[in-house]
Formats: C-alpha cells, structure tokens, sequence
C-alpha cells in the first residue's frame, strides 16, 4: 500500500510539473484598430459631394470646356487598397533614404495640361504626396527651421482611376 501511495504522489507531481513548466502555446496579439480623428459620417460626405456639385461642378466644368475638354472635368480619383499600401511602403522607405521621417500625406489638386493626349487635355487630376520632418537624429543641431510638415523629396502618386463620379 505504501508503494501504490508512493506511485500515485509521483504520478501527481510529475502532472503538475508537467503542467506548469511546459511552455504554453502563445495567442498572436489582436492589433488594436483606433477610428482615426476626422473620419465623416457617409451622410457628412454626402453633403460635402452635394454641395460640390451645387456650388463648384459648372463652373468647374465650363473652364475645362473653356479650354478645350470635351467631357466633364474630374471630380474623383480611386486607387486600390493595395497601391495605397504598396506607395504608403515605398514612400516610407524612400523618405527614410533622404533621412525624412514620413508624417502623412498631403492631396493635391493639379490640371495635365494641352499635351496629356485628348482623354486627359486640361482635366484635373489629384495626386498625393508624402510629408514629414528631417530625422531629428541626423539634423543640425543649429536647424533653426519651424518644425511644421514638409513636402518630402519624394515622387508622389498620381494616374489613378475614376473621375466622373458622385459620392455613391
């Protein structure tokens, strides 16, 4: 009977050693999605389409007419999620090359112009550029410049699709 006592106390601390010194599996960490400030209701953006359309859209449309388009200027311009992420990486890296440190991206009006071909002649486009700060680490310690976000050295995206479009 002893010998069964002795076996079972084993058994039982072997168990628990087991059990607290076997390394547990490890649960990835869910990352934590914030809603970013500024983000609009879809009734909000649907005002602001509308209110585009009343107050700018002929006007808009007219000086593309005007100067010789034959179509409704650009009001939209879509990429995919995927080219946003892909020039996101991409900039991130080329700003860090010039010793930038990318802040966040900047959305520009621009017009191509007479020599963009006849689907594109004097349409608007938008393109958007990346902003930052010279890297701290690498600046002069006599920069005397105001710390506000700059244009970086660093080509912007443009020629995405779309153009016609009202807010859905």
């Amino acid at each position: 009977m002893k010998k069964l006592s002795y076996v079972f106390l084993g058994i039982v601390i072997g168990g628990l050693l087991t059990f607290f010194l076997t390394p547990k599996p490890v649960k990835e960490a869910v990352p934590v999605v914030i809603k970013p400030k500024g983000v609009i209701t879809q009734a909000e953006a649907m005002m602001l389409n509308d209110n585009w359309t009343k107050y700018r859209k002929k006007v808009v449309d007219s000086a593309a007419k005007a100067q010789g388009a034959d179509k409704d200027d650009t009001r939209s311009v879509e990429w995919s999620l995927k080219e946003i992420e892909d020039y996101l990486a991409w900039a991130k890296k080329e700003a860090d090359t010039f010793n930038y440190k990318m802040t966040g991206i900047r959305v520009y009006l621009g017009v191509y112009g007479k020599n963009a071909g006849q689907a594109k002649k004097d349409l608007t486009t938008m393109f958007i550029a990346p902003i930052g700060k010279v890297n701290k680490a690498q600046a002069s310690s006599l920069n005397l410049r105001v710390d506000d976000d700059e244009d970086l050295p660093v080509d912007p995206l443009n020629r995405g699709t779309g153009g016609q479009n009202d807010y859905p």
